[in-house]
């Protein structure tokens, strides 16, 4: 199944979140000279035009970046996010919502490493454009779940895993599990950032019990609601559960949910913060 098209939902809540936190991973690990590797492995299109009629269809967008983009008041880690995307705009209008591929391409050093993997046959044609050329980027038509294992522990023994599947088809939360376990054992000292949908809440607890049950060791989690959970479809909150976090991530996510809670969610929301498991 590979229907699933990210433009539809490009720069709403959940990538707001997705993105700060990816963001604070790479710069994190650009504090050291030593070159990383960073893997996606559901890299998607790469760019996604704001004026399309796939992002128009139900304008996601207004309330996630589109919340952000002109306040003067944003904390120091959301500026900084903010201050990417117009730089992508090149300009005061917000054209364009950058996905992860295009995001880490932006902030990686001359010495880093990108791999980004993608399956579906429209995306990954899309992605090639956006990257276009450069040393650092390598762009693999391939399941990014299975074959990134092979690419694990990398040369610089130093790397971050971005898992962001579409969860269209219901075992990917278990897929995604397994699929960390055997990354952990493999390089037990990578960061790895999986994301998830709050749709079905019995599923996240069933994945958060997996990881606690799991011999995977310094797991945090951090979650973004727009509303309480419902019984109707459709996604009301979004989380990132982090191996290996940085030890300023979770200070910084202090920071940043609250307000996003108070911005996007018009104080309906919540959020959570969340040491699964100790180091």
């Amino acid at each position: 199944m590979l229907s699933y098209r990210h433009a539809f939902h490009a720069g709403n809540f959940a990538d707001v979140l997705k993105h700060l936190t990816l963001i604070q991973l790479i710069d994190y690990l650009s504090k050291k000279d030593k070159g990383f590797c960073y893997i996606d492995t559901h890299a998607g299109a790469g760019s996604y035009a704001l004026h399309s009629d796939y992002a128009l269809k139900n304008r996601e967008f207004d309330n996630g970046i589109g919340k952000l983009w002109q306040r003067t008041d944003l904390p120091a880690e959301i500026a900084q996010y903010v201050n990417l995307i117009q730089q992508i705009n090149q300009g005061k209008q917000l054209h364009y919502y950058p996905g992860s591929p295009v995001i880490s391409q932006t902030l990686l050093r001359q010495q880093d490493r990108l791999i980004l993997f993608e399956l579906h046959s429209t995306e990954i044609k899309l992605l090639s454009n956006f990257v276009k050329k450069d040393a650092r980027v390598k762009v693999l038509h391939e399941d990014g779940l299975s074959n990134s294992l092979t690419l694990l522990p990398p040369i610089e023994r130093r790397g971050l895993v971005l898992i962001d599947p579409s969860y269209e088809i219901k075992s990917d939360y278990i897929q995604v599990f397994k699929t960390l376990e055997k990354m952990y054992q493999r390089f037990a000292t990578g960061t790895y950032a999986l994301w998830y949908p709050v749709i079905e809440r019995q599923r996240i607890l069933q994945l958060e019990r997996n990881f606690k049950n799991s011999e995977i060791k310094n797991i945090q989690l951090f979650e973004l609601g727009l509303c309480a959970d419902a019984t109707q479809p459709g996604m009301t909150a979004c989380g990132m559960i982090v191996i290996n976090p940085p030890w300023t991530l979770k200070s910084q996510m202090e920071q940043i949910l609250p307000w996003l809670v108070a911005i996007l969610t018009e104080q309906k929301g919540y959020y959570r913060i969340e040491q699964l498991i100790g180091e």
